[in-house]
């Protein structure tokens, strides 16, 4: 079996019951006699390595994904399934819906056995043992990490502890700033380590040199924001009072400037190591085929082409039939289930095609943009024409195309919205798109789900999902200097890096008829919209909201749309409240709740204000 199968698949393992493969079975991490089982010799020592990575949670898994479809970018179809409770905002200590708190802390513990153990392997050679190591730390520093982005400040475990010791020894949080340092430590323990890039395509996937110092960038970036630093200076945090059961102080409230220092350093440090060892922004793809428009084909496979230098690090898990790319895909039945539908808040946050703000470029007609207007294929409105390339090359509107392969081939499929039409919501209860826009990001144009059967994706549909990728650490590094306030030029530098590979003019130009942009709330403006945008669909608006402290704004509205019950323009053309509820209740939701059970077993263990 290929080694990157068990990577993921090893996950089904770990609750599997006796009945499975019993040569799978041997590596499961089961914490009780089977240890010298799990490290007897070098094959199932790299199997129990690859366990330990099951434990990551799957970032385009829509229906169970907590930070996929869940902020203001898209509503769906699918309310039903689990992950629609998050927007709804009906996710409680008691019932979280969705958590990662125990399967995180089992990974944790995993890796530390892996470290305990993996010197005794006969037969595995030192380099190996070394790697295995790395790649262990690696993965503590992440699950870590992804503790902290959910739950604030969280316990850290340095070691393993027995699973039968008594409650009077359980630890209590550490503070926000500790958590940090830790994550950092580790990250940079691994990376000293860890090779710089794998080049079997075995190992494609594992951590790597990149990999680790890529997300330290992203844990500092975290870490300088408003939410877990005092509130940015700006605004007062909502911490002050935050404290264990000892009356440590678990989020400090007062604002340190030079955690954006540290973010500064540690992303140009990636940055350099990135460009350093090949990594490029994607452009000038040599995918055969639509879209013909060179700068929409660059975007549209910016990640979808597995060739792409771009991707730092990536989750090598397929895709099952009722994930993402068949629910983007215009209906179809059966099989493309029309379902993710972009919001209009989310439409009228990219640019305009000079690269402005729709409000801002006087070219744009903003106070007419819910006219209808004619487009290239007929009716549309105002708001969809004159608009950048990744709005052309991700949002698909009605009258536009959408480019999916069809009777084996790749064309263009004319969307139509309203209610009667081909991707309408006809007399459907499912499949249909709720704001009358459909999402193209992320779908392959090779893509051909829906045909003639419910399939997966093939291996030629199929890629991995970026973790990381070069233009998120070049936003990042423009948000630290932005917010450090020094060098704005340099961080104007990298933002046009994003903004040119997106075919619009850099920042400079594109403001220049509306008085520039040379100052700092200008360009933290400019950084967020660009962040919002570049990485839409990507699994960062949902954190990025709340480390700006500003989710309440966007969250806790109903999100609009078109009237998708209109069977006429006239009808279809009216912006429309989606009826879908949208709950945010500040300042609770800006963590996730810790499971009631987990603080019943602690007493040392406090509760997320709010909850």
């Amino acid at each position: 079996m290929n080694k990157l199968k068990y990577i993921f698949l090893i996950v089904a393992l770990i609750t599997i019951s006796n009945t499975g493969c019993k040569k799978f079975l041997d590596v499961v991490p089961d914490e009780r006699p089977t240890e010298d089982d799990a490290f007897k010799d070098p094959i199932v020592a790299e199997n129990f390595l690859y366990s330990c990575y099951s434990f990551i949670p799957n970032p385009r898994a829509s229906a169970t994904s907590l930070d996929f479809m869940t902020s203001d970018e898209v509503v769906t179809a699918f309310e039903h399934e689990t992950f629609a409770n998050f927007p709804k905002g009906t996710y409680t200590a008691s019932n979280p819906v969705i958590t990662y708190w125990a399967p995180l802390y089992k990974g944790i513990r995993t890796c530390y056995i892996l470290l305990q153990n993996i010197d005794k392997v006969p037969g595995l050679p030192d380099y190996k043992k070394a790697d295995y190591k790395a790649q262990a730390n690696f993965l503590i520093a992440y699950y870590h990490f992804l503790l902290v982005r959910m739950y604030g400040p969280v316990v850290i475990i340095r070691n393993i502890k027995d699973v039968e010791s008594s409650p009077d020894t359980y630890d209590a949080r550490n503070t926000y700033d500790e958590c940090v340092n830790f994550i950092v430590e580790k990250f940079d323990e691994s990376a000293a380590v860890l090779p710089t890039t794998r080049t079997d395509n075995n190992e494609y996937g594992l951590a790597t040199k990149i990999a680790a110092k890529s997300l330290k960038s992203r844990m500092l970036l975290y870490a300088a924001s408003p939410l877990f630093n005092g509130g940015g200076g700006l605004q007062a945090s909502f911490y002050a009072n935050f404290k264990d059961t000892e009356g440590k102080q678990l989020i400090s409230s007062t604002y340190d400037k030079e955690k954006w220092k540290k973010a500064i350093d540690a992303t140009k440090e990636a940055i350099d190591l990135a460009e350093a060892n090949g990594a490029v922004l994607y452009s000038n793809s040599t995918v055969a085929g639509l879209p013909s428009n060179q700068t929409q084909k660059d975007l549209r496979y910016t990640f979808v082409d597995k060739t792409s230098k771009e991707l730092l690090w990536v989750d090598t898990r397929r895709e099952g039939i009722y994930d993402f790319q068949n629910k983007s895909t215009p209906y179809l039945n059966p099989g493309a289930y029309d379902g993710v539908s972009p919001t209009l808040a989310m439409v009228e946050t990219f640019y305009s095609a000079n690269g402005l703000p729709i409000d801002k470029d006087p070219a744009f007609n903003y106070s007419g943009r819910y006219n209808i207007a004619t487009g290239p294929l007929g009716n549309t409105l105002s708001l969809n024409l004159n608009r950048e390339p990744r709005f052309n090359a991700w949002i698909g509107y009605h009258n536009s195309y959408y480019e999916i392969k069809r009777a084996n081939n790749v064309t263009q499929v004319q969307l139509q919205f309203r209610k009667n039409d081909a991707h309408g919501i006809q007399t459907r209860s499912n499949n249909y798109p709720p704001t009358g826009y459909l999402n193209k990001k992320g779908v392959n144009p090779q893509f051909g789900a829906g045909q003639t059967q419910e399939a997966q994706p093939t291996i030629a549909e199929s890629y991995p999902w970026p973790i990381i990728r070069l233009a998120e650490l070049y936003l990042n590094y423009a948000e630290a200097l932005i917010e450090y306030n020094q060098n704005l030029p340099l961080a104007k530098t990298y933002i046009d890096k994003v903004r040119t590979r997106a075919g619009i003019p850099t920042i400079d130009v594109a403001w220049a008829p509306i008085g520039g942009a040379n100052d700092q709330a200008t360009l933290r403006s400019i950084v967020r919209q660009e962040r919002s945008i570049e990485l839409y669909m990507e699994n960062h608006r949902f954190w990025d909201l709340r480390r700006w402290m500003d989710a309440e704004r966007f969250l806790g509205v109903k999100a609009k749309g078109m009237n998708i019950q209109g069977t006429t323009d006239i009808d279809f053309f009216k912006v429309t409240e989606i009826s879908f509820p949208r709950v945010f209740r500040s300042p609770a939701f800006y963590l996730m709740p810790i499971p009631i059970a987990e603080i019943n077993k602690d007493n040392k263990l406090v509760q997320n204000p709010g909850y």
